[in-house]
């Protein structure tokens, strides 16, 4: 069955946590629309750790087109939504209409897959509540003050929910989403 799969990011999202996501899905013969504040190329990064700092740091990564707008986006013609991390989800959560669009895969029960950072945006749509999920773990007091659980594991499934701490855990968070897009009680 075909699928059409939103996929919100912006600059400084998270290379693979976009390319990796795209490429498998359209792997499926399924469509991925790309959608950002501003049509155009939108400049990734890569995080990655080195030895010495703290904490992750951040390279530029691959360009790529955003098929759409954010204020363009039509949610209701969509089966499902990939929301990829990196700091772009920082942003993103301020803006009402990506909030929005969040909210009405929420409502509707739609697919929605999230990474890294993009819990973000879940918890600035109010979704966290009772919800059991993985981020990036230094996210971990986020989801807490969001009502939510936070486990540090590769990859949790929530009902529509699937989350993964971020690209490391790319096989398994496909995997696991591609399975519920597939599932018969989530066909669309």
């Amino acid at each position: 069955m075909s699928k059409t799969i939103l996929m919100i990011t912006g600059d400084a999202g998270e290379a693979l946590e976009i390319f990796y996501p795209k490429h498998r899905l359209e792997e499926e013969d399924w469509r991925v629309d790309v959608a950002a504040l501003e049509k155009g190329a939108i400049q990734t990064v890569i995080h990655d750790f080195e030895p010495g700092f703290a904490t992750y740091t951040e390279k530029l990564g691959y360009r790529i087109a955003a098929d759409l707008t954010v204020d363009e986006v039509r949610p209701e013609s969509y089966d499902a939504l990939i929301l990829p991390g990196g700091r772009a989800p920082e942003y993103l959560r301020n803006r009402l209409r990506v909030v929005a669009i969040t909210r009405h895969f929420l409502d509707a029960g739609k697919p929605i897959a999230a990474t890294c950072h993009a819990p973000l945006i879940l918890a600035a749509a109010g979704s966290l509540r009772g919800r059991t999920l993985t981020c990036y773990p230094e996210l971990e007091p986020d989801v807490r003050a969001a009502g939510g659980l936070f486990v540090n594991r590769e990859v949790v499934i929530d009902d529509n929910l699937v989350t993964a701490r971020a690209w490391p855990d790319n096989g398994p968070w496909m995997r696991e989403f591609v399975r519920l897009l597939k599932s018969p009680a989530k066909a669309t």
